[in-house]
């Protein structure tokens, strides 16, 4: 059974699901962060691990494994969460590679009705200084609602480069202001502090939520 972190009230409308990125837990402070920024607007927020990050827990130092190898786990995740009886629009993602994740099994859930939507925090387009190796084959035809926040000076997918990926219409890229890949601004340069991003994530996915889960 998937182990969860809940932040939010079980009688949440709509259900958030995030996975981690590749390098750090599910309790991260940008994790956690974030799961307290959405819960603040009115969402239940769920996130887990994948086995090789849990397995850190125990002193196993298992090294990040293709993104693709965990695409069931993903998917069990999504059951696991369903059968401790969270109902309702469900709305996948993560951090990163979590998010990669989501992004892999969202049209074959969201045809089988059992999501609403995708969130993606900081996608990897591509490995930093590794331009020409795209991740973003199946983000062409992406047929679920999708919304990506990227930092301008994400090295993992710049503003300039993403322009030109050619993305589904139903992927809307939202950009912060020079976050980085965790989406964090420097204040002194940006004017903007981590806080404020992060209270324009929760808002407008709160938005965007309420049109595609309706």
């Amino acid at each position: 059974m998937t182990t969860f972190l809940f932040d939010g009230h079980d009688i949440a409308p709509i259900t958030i699901l995030l996975a981690h990125g590749a390098g750090a837990s599910m309790d991260s402070p940008s994790m956690t962060a974030t799961a307290k920024a959405l819960a603040a607007v009115g969402f239940q927020v769920a996130r887990f691990e994948f086995h090789y990050m849990a397995a850190r827990r125990y002193g196993h130092r298992k090294p990040p494994p293709r993104a693709e190898t965990v695409n069931p786990e993903y998917i069990k995740a999504i059951a696991d969460l369903r059968g401790k009886g969270v109902a309702g629009p469900l709305i996948i993602g993560g951090k990163s590679m979590g998010g990669r994740v989501a992004s892999m099994v969202a049209d074959e859930m969201f045809a089988k009705g059992e999501i609403a939507g995708l969130l993606c925090l900081g996608y990897p387009f591509h490995p930093p200084a590794r331009p020409e190796q795209l991740r973003t084959k199946h983000l062409a035809d992406l047929k679920t609602p999708t919304l990506i926040f990227q930092g301008t000076r994400d090295e993992f997918g710049t503003p300039d480069e993403v322009a030109g990926y050619g993305l589904s219409d139903s992927i809307e890229v939202v950009w912060l202001e020079d976050g980085d890949h965790d989406l964090k601004p420097r204040k002194s340069i940006s004017g903007f502090s981590a806080a404020d991003h992060l209270k324009t994530l929760a808002e407008t996915v709160k938005a965007w939520a309420g049109r595609v889960a309706s």
